[in-house]
């Protein structure tokens, strides 16, 4: 079964066929209504479920709007709809929908749903995010950097604050398509360990910078993302506010980066907290179009989970 888990999960060769069609697909649908179905139909007749355990903005809109374009249907499940893994187990939960769609896109919180569903799908299923890893984010950075500055390979990626789920997804996009990483953040945020060893491995350099100016130096690209969740107490908000704030992107820290650099961010963001309205506006930043991107990385994923 063809699943999309997780980026070093699939092979570089499978992901750099996915991020060409991903380029090839916006390039053809240039000047057309967003509601335009795309002149190849390669879902007609497809169903995609789309489970959303997390509540979200860009993911349920990228998804729903990928499949439509690509002349397929979408069920839009929430985490109320279904009580997974509470009202039914996971593993009959992922059986029963096997039998009425063809394809599983889920959003949820802990990693061993989205495995133990994957495990007894008979259909492909597609990480959309866990509290461990985002990988369909990092396809639409790398779809983004390459449109504007060509080849990630060989280059300096810097990530900025907390080593989350995003950031462990950057590291293994690191080692598949061969960048190196510098994250820079407070110990107690680190990325996992194991996110660094996997990229290191495959022979990319990662460092860890607590000297925010010195991490960037030199930066071809500077990531950043939100410091706190939806679902984080005022204490834990507040905690992580006076840890994370010496790593702020301001217009002074990107001065330290390439003239060239890039300036990136998932969305939403909390502006005048982990970047300035100044960055997120200004030259370097292509928040807007890394987030146009979800669509187009999206809809070559399914593609390939699909074989079509």
């Amino acid at each position: 079964m063809t699943h999309f888990l997780d980026i070093h999960k699939t092979s570089p060769d499978d992901l750099r066929h996915m991020i060409d069609q991903a380029r090839s697909m916006k390039d053809s649908r240039q000047g057309q209504p967003k509601g335009t179905t795309d002149a190849e139909t390669p879902l007609a007749g497809h169903m995609v479920a789309l489970i959303f355990e997390k509540p979200s903005t860009r993911t349920r809109v990228s998804f729903d709007m990928g499949v439509r374009q690509m002349g397929g249907q979408t069920m839009v499940l929430s985490g109320a709809d279904m009580q997974l893994g509470h009202g039914e187990s996971i593993a009959d939960t992922a059986r029963v929908l096997s039998r009425y769609v063809d394809l599983i896109m889920i959003r949820t919180f802990e990693e061993t749903t989205l495995l133990e569903l994957a495990d007894h799908a008979t259909v492909p299923v597609i990480n959309g995010l866990t509290n461990r890893t985002h990988p369909c984010q990092i396809m639409a950075d790398v779809m983004t950097y390459e449109e504007h500055r060509g080849p990630i390979q060989g280059k300096k990626v810097v990530w900025m604050g907390d080593g989350n789920n995003v950031c462990a997804s950057f590291l293994h996009a690191a080692g598949q398509f061969g960048f190196d990483m510098v994250v820079s953040g407070p110990e107690t945020l680190d990325p996992e360990a194991v996110f660094i060893e996997e990229a290191r491995a495959k022979g990319v350099s990662v460092e860890l910078i607590r000297d925010p100016e010195a991490a960037v130096n030199g930066a071809d690209l500077v990531v950043a993302d939100t410091w706190v969740s939806m679902h984080d107490s005022q204490t834990t908000k507040e905690r992580r506010h006076n840890q994370l704030r010496p790593y702020q992107v301001n217009e002074r820290l990107m001065s330290h980066a390439k003239d060239d650099a890039l300036f990136m961010h998932c969305l939403p963001a909390h502006r005048e907290e982990e970047a300035t309205s100044a960055v997120m506006d200004g030259p370097h930043s292509v928040i807007f179009d890394e987030a146009e991107n979800r669509l187009h990385a999206q809809k070559a994923v399914m593609r390939w989970c699909l074989g079509v």
